[in-house]
């Protein structure tokens, strides 16, 4: 029981977290000029070096961008609106279930369409635009990426373990 409870607190904690940083995100691409690489995430940034990208990838990968943010910056638009909404529902103590849940389900519609958007441009960058010999390097910062939350599964799954109660 306390094991779910663990993945269940996780995940509630990966969607705040994941919120927040596009909330960030929006608000610094917002100031930011349409043709600028201010506010992209710092993980883009390391992705670039680690492959190694010539400038003419790099241009590629911003025409990619930019030819998509007309779509992704409304959706932002709108979860800036959604946190705000709920904040203000919870303010002072306040606590309406219904509303709450209302706005919580309609701020997973729209990080599920960021979701989508976003694997959309890296799929169009990792087709269009990465060499074999990128593809392989970046196929094995996926893997990394992978294990790496593999063994924080199983870290916060033997945490769960040692709580519960023995038998």
């Amino acid at each position: 029981m306390k094991t779910k409870f663990w993945m269940v607190a996780a995940g509630v904690l990966a969607l705040v977290v994941g919120g927040v940083t596009l909330l960030s995100y929006a608000q610094e691409n917002a100031a930011a000029p349409a043709d600028g690489w201010r506010g992209m995430h710092r993980r883009m940034g390391y992705l670039m070096r680690e492959l190694n990208l010539t400038d003419a990838q790099k241009a590629q990968i911003k025409e990619i961008v930019k030819a998509n943010k007309q779509t992704g910056l409304p959706l932002m638009q709108q979860l800036a609106a959604n946190k705000k909404a709920m904040l203000e529902a919870t303010s002072n103590g306040n606590y309406d279930q219904a509303k709450i849940q209302a706005l919580a389900t309609q701020r997973g519609q729209l990080m599920s369409q960021l979701i989508v958007q976003k694997q959309a441009i890296q799929h169009q960058i990792y087709t269009q635009v990465l060499t074999p010999e990128q593809r392989t390097k970046a196929d094995q910062l996926r893997t990394n990426a992978i294990a790496r939350i593999d063994s924080r599964m199983r870290k916060l799954s033997q945490y769960g373990a040692a709580d519960s109660p023995q038998q």
